[in-house]
């Protein structure tokens, strides 16, 4: 019997405990801040944006909008950036992807204080997720870990294949994989949209983790029975409904759920531990920068 991982579940648990958290904090003055800064116009950002800033208000983390003009120049987003990385309310700061292209989103990355940047992204906050010694794990990858951790499913001695390989999703998550801790010590392939033969190696997997951005591009011919399948993938696809579209993972869902042992659905499973965890960093980044210990999840 397949069992479907409910993200919101996992996601509800986890921020109940960070309600704990938050508290500690308030009892040594210190409320965390989160400082959300927009530069495009695009639809769907703005709407994730939004969802960020609701679910920090609904744990008490103060959440700081920023709005610049995406046809505005480049130094106009660096000076607010600088100014948050002076603001000591503002515990972390998080620029939604895409900027404009007139803007380099590497001088974004680098232009955010790294005990600021909640998103894991900063090359120092990488060097040291690389090194083993993560200030903060990037947010969907550290969903993930959760996920399984919460379903009782230990990576030690399995073998992983992560399908993909971004810098936001793919890298990360195959490090964390690899490490010598707890949600870790796994033997992982990382594969992605020009493998020959991808199904080859994922039916090989314990545990497959897809997160390349292309519709259904692993289905149930590619697992083997009783893998655990987990699917990161948002994909906007046309379909004949009032919306004219649906959203679909990188995993047929359907077909893969017929052999998997684990799966997560699309939408519902991923996606609200990314927000989850972007709130964990908060109150980590919070507690790390006014010295208050918490008890995170």
């Amino acid at each position: 019997m397949t069992e479907i991982i409910d993200g919101n579940e996992v996601g509800d648990a986890i921020r109940s405990e960070l309600d704990g958290c938050v508290d500690t904090l308030a009892d040594a003055g210190v409320r965390p801040g989160l400082a959300t800064v927009l530069m495009t116009t695009d639809g769907a950002s703005e709407t994730y944006v939004s969802m960020k800033q609701k679910a920090c208000d609904e744990i008490g983390i103060e959440g700081i909008h920023e709005e610049i003009d995406p046809d505005a120049p480049a130094e106009r987003l660096f000076d607010k950036i600088d100014e948050l990385n002076e603001d000591p309310d503002v515990h972390g700061i998080l620029v939604q992807m895409p900027v404009p292209d007139h803007v380099d989103k590497w001088t974004v990355l680098n232009r955010i204080d790294p005990i600021k940047d909640v998103d894991g992204f900063h090359p120092q906050n990488v060097g040291s997720l690389v090194a083993g010694h993560a200030r903060y794990k990037p947010c969907t990858p550290h969903g993930v870990q959760k996920l399984l951790e919460y379903e009782g499913i230990d990576t030690e001695g399995k073998d992983a294949v992560v399908v993909g390989r971004s810098d936001i999703v793919g890298k990360p998550m195959a490090n964390l994989l690899i490490q010598k801790a707890p949600g870790g010590n796994a033997t992982t392939t990382i594969c992605h949209s020009r493998t020959d033969d991808l199904g080859e190696k994922t039916r090989q997997a314990d545990l497959v983790i897809a997160a390349a951005g292309y519709p259904e591009l692993v289905d149930g011919s590619m697992i083997s029975e009783g893998t655990v399948v987990i699917d990161v993938g948002v994909n906007r696809v046309e379909a004949d409904n009032e919306k004219g579209y649906e959203l679909v993972g990188d995993v047929e869902f359907e077909s893969a759920k017929e052999k998997a042992g684990h799966i997560t659905p699309v939408p519902g499973g991923v996606g609200p531990m990314t927000i989850t965890m972007l709130l964990y960093n908060t109150v980590k980044a919070a507690s790390l920068q006014e010295d208050v210990d918490v008890e995170l999840p």
